[in-house]
């Protein structure tokens, strides 16, 4: 497939939700992808993980140029990313309500230990579940991607092109 070609596919399918943009304010860092500090898999800036979406504004697209994805690849790759931004956005659910739980634990005359702990409890199972999806998703990149193709990708992660 040329370069032209599988870019006006991962056009059409970016369009459809296969491969939205990062969640406003995540992720961009510049025009050409380049950056670091903000990883794909996590849910909030309060995460050791990052926000955003594999430090670059448009990962599939990057991913597909970088790696030189096939067609079916960067379909596949598609689905990865769109399973963990689902993960990404019920983290972000679970953040919100760990803040309420939090403030609702200081608004009371004293001290609300039980809600205290319900929320950070609920933060401990939304960065377990999110562990989980990470290294599911990236069992599923090793399996998909050709030995070159992931020595590539571990290559950028290593430098700092991508982040994760």
């Amino acid at each position: 497939m040329y370069p032209g070609m599988l870019f006006n596919w991962m056009r059409k399918h970016e369009r459809h939700g296969h491969c939205e943009e990062a969640h406003a304010g995540h992720g961009h860092h510049g025009h050409h992808g380049h950056g670091g500090g903000e990883g794909f898999f996590a849910s909030g800036p309060e995460d050791d993980l990052g926000a955003g979406s594999f430090g670059v504004r448009r990962p599939l697209r990057f991913l597909a140029y970088k790696l030189e994805l096939d067609e079916a690849q960067v379909s596949e790759l598609a689905r990865i990313l769109d399973e963990l931004k689902t993960e990404r956005a019920q983290a972000a659910v679970d953040g919100r309500r760990t803040s309420a739980a939090f403030a609702d634990a200081l608004s009371g005359e004293s001290f609300g230990e039980v809600k205290a702990t319900e929320g950070a409890t609920l933060r401990l199972q939304a960065a377990e579940r999110l562990k989980d999806a990470v290294i599911k998703a990236l069992g599923k990149l090793h399996a998909l991607l050709k030995p070159e193709q992931r020595q590539k990708l571990a290559y950028m992660l290593r430098t700092g092109a991508l982040s994760i």
